[in-house]
C-alpha cells in the first residue's frame, strides 16, 4: 500500500480511530477518577462520540474506499453510524443515575461501550468478510462482558455465560461459511464474491457457504432458530446494557446483512426462501411467546425478536425501497425501544427494580405524564398510527407488495395484530388497574432529556415519515 493510499485509508476510518483512541485514553483517565466524580466519565464518553460524529459528517460527501477494498465510508455506512451514535449517547445519558444505583459506574463500563461502538462502526463500513468478522467480534466481546457486569447477581452471570457459549458457536459457524466462500471463489471481498457467483444454478457448495454465513449473522440479530440467548441475556444484563444491545448491535447486524445479502451474490431464489422462512418463524415465535411473559425485560426481548422478523421481511423485499424501509425501521425502532427501556431504567430506585409488568399498575393515577410517555412508546412498538412505528411497518409492507410478496405481507400484518395484544395489555395495567405501591421514579435531568428526545423522535417521524424515508433512500442510492 502506497503512502497516499494509507493516508486515504486512515482518513476514511478517522471516526473509528477517534472512538478507539478515546476509549484507550478514558481507560487511563478512569484510574484517577475518585468516587462521586463518575459524572466526568459520562460526559467524557459522550464527547468522544460527538467528535466521532463530527468526523463522520465531514467524510459523508463522497465514497471513500480504504484498506485495499476491505472498508468503505459511504452514505449507507454513515446512516448506520449515526444510528449507533444515537444508541450510544442515549444509553450513556440513561446510565448516569442507574450506574450509581447499581454500583457499576466504573471506567471499564464506558470504555467497553466505546469499543462496542467502534466494532459496530466497522461492521457498517466493512466490505470484506474478514473485516466484518473483526467488527463483529469487537462488538460481541464487549457485550459479553457488559451483560455480566452485575457481578453479584447470579442471573447476570448466567446470562453472560449463555451468551458467550452460544455466541462462540455462531461465530464458528460464520467463519466456516467464510472459509467455504474463500475456498470456492478465491476471495472474501463482497464484490469479488458477486462476480464469482453469476452462474445459474448456484453452486451447491457456495449455497451451503451462504447458509452458514446467514446462520452466523441472524444469531446477532436474535432471529429464529438462533434466538435462545436473547431473552436470558436481556433479563440478566444491566437494563442500560439491555437497552443498548436491543438497538446498537442489532442495527449493526442488519447493516452487515443488507451489505452481504442484497449483493448480487445472493440473487439465487433458494437463499431468499431461507431468509423468508426465517423472517416468518422469527416474528411468529417472538409474537406468541411474548403473550405469556410477566417480566417486562423478558417481554421486550421477545418483542425484539418479533421486530427482527419484521425487519427481515424488508430484506426479503430487496431493492432500494426494501433496503431503505429496513434502515428507516431500525432508526424508528432505536428511538421507541430506547424510550420504553428508559422508562424501566427510570423506575429503578431504592429496592424497586420495575422489571415486573404488575409493578406499573396504576402508574397513570400518580404520574400521568410518565404513563402517557409509556403509552406513546407502546403504541409505536405495536404499530398503531399516527406513531412512527406504524410507518416503519407500513413502508416494509409496501416494499413487499411492490415486489410481489403479497402473502408475506399478509402474514406480517396478521402477526403484528398478535403482537399488538401484549403492548396493549401493558397499557391496560398502567391505566386500568389500581396502584399497589407508591412510585418514586429516578427522574434526573439526563433521563428527562433522553425521554423527551425519544418521544419527540417517535412523534416527529410519525408526522413526517416521507422525509425520513427519502433520507434513507438517499443513503442507499447515494452509495
Amino acid at each position: 500500500m502506497t503512502t497516499a493510499a494509507l493516508f486515504q485509508s486512515i482518513l476514511a476510518s478517522l471516526p473509528e480511530i477517534v472512538v478507539v483512541t478515546g476509549a484507550c485514553i478514558l481507560l487511563i483517565l478512569g484510574q484517577f477518577v475518585r468516587k462521586g466524580q463518575e459524572q466526568f466519565l459520562v460526559w467524557a464518553t459522550v464527547s468522544v462520540v460527538l467528535i466521532a460524529a463530527l468526523g463522520t459528517i465531514m467524510l459523508s460527501g463522497e465514497v471513500r474506499p480504504a484498506y485495499a477494498g476491505m472498508f468503505v465510508t459511504d452514505r449507507f455506512s454513515v446512516f448506520f453510524k449515526f444510528v449507533f451514535y444515537l444508541a450510544t449517547v442515549l444509553t450513556l445519558l440513561l446510565s448516569q443515575k442507574y450506574a450509581d444505583i447499581e454500583g457499576i459506574g466504573h471506567s471499564e463500563y464506558y470504555v467497553l461501550l466505546l469499543f462496542a461502538l467502534s466494532g459496530m462502526m466497522i461492521m457498517a463500513s466493512a466490505t470484506d468478510l474478514l473485516s466484518i468478522y473483526v467488527g463483529l467480534e469487537l462488538t460481541v466481546l464487549c457485550t459479553y462482558v457488559l451483560t455480566g457486569f452485575l457481578r453479584q447477581e447470579r442471573r447476570s452471570n448466567e446470562a453472560a455465560l449463555k451468551y458467550v457459549i452460544l455466541g462462540s458457536v455462531s461465530t464458528g459457524i460464520f467463519l466456516y461459511g467464510v472459509s467455504l466462500v474463500y475456498g470456492l471463489t478465491g476471495t472474501t471481498q463482497l464484490d469479488g464474491m458477486a462476480a464469482a457467483v453469476t452462474g445459474d444454478p448456484l453452486d451447491p457448495g457456495l449455497l451451503l457457504a451462504v447458509v452458514f454465513i446467514v446462520a452466523g449473522l441472524v444469531f446477532k440479530v436474535g432471529a429464529v432458530p438462533f434466538h435462545m440467548w436473547l431473552p436470558d441475556a436481556y433479563e440478566g444484563a444491566p437494563t442500560t446494557i439491555t437497552a443498548f444491545m436491543s438497538v446498537g448491535p442489532k442495527a449493526a447486524g442488519f447493516a452487515v446483512i443488507l451489505r452481504v445479502f442484497l449483493n448480487p451474490m445472493v440473487a439465487a431464489s433458494d437463499v431468499w426462501i431461507i431468509v423468508a422462512a426465517i423472517a416468518v418463524a422469527t416474528m411468529a415465535l417472538g409474537s406468541f411467546v411474548a403473550l405469556v411473559q410477566d417480566n417486562f425485560k423478558r417481554l421486550l426481548a421477545y418483542s425484539s425478536i418479533a421486530h427482527a422478523g419484521f425487519a427481515l421481511f424488508g430484506v426479503v423485499a430487496g431493492g432500494a425501497d426494501g433496503i431503505a424501509s429496513v434502515m428507516l425501521y431500525l432508526l424508528i425502532y432505536s428511538l421507541m425501544n430506547l424510550g420504553i427501556f428508559g422508562t424501566i431504567i427510570m423506575m429503578r430506585n431504592g429496592d424497586f427494580s420495575g422489571e415486573v409488568i404488575e409493578d406499573y399498575a396504576g402508574l397513570a393515577k400518580s404520574h400521568p405524564g410518565l404513563a402517557l410517555l409509556m403509552l406513546l412508546y407502546l403504541f409505536s412498538l405495536a404499530g398503531i398510527p399516527p406513531t412512527a412505528g406504524f410507518f416503519a411497518k407500513f413502508y416494509v409492507l409496501v416494499a413487499l407488495v411492490e415486489r410481489g410478496f403479497v402473502m408475506l405481507a399478509v402474514i406480517a400484518v396478521l402477526l403484528s395484530v398478535v403482537a399488538a395484544y401484549f403492548y396493549i395489555r401493558i397499557a391496560m395495567v398502567i391505566y386500568m388497574r389500581e396502584p399497589n405501591r407508591a412510585f418514586d421514579p429516578a427522574l434526573t435531568p439526563l433521563v428527562r432529556a433522553t425521554l423527551a428526545f425519544t418521544a419527540a423522535g417517535t412523534i416527529g417521524i410519525g408526522l413526517f415519515p416521507a422525509w425520513f424515508l427519502r433520507f434513507a433512500q438517499h443513503a442507499v442510492l447515494g452509495g
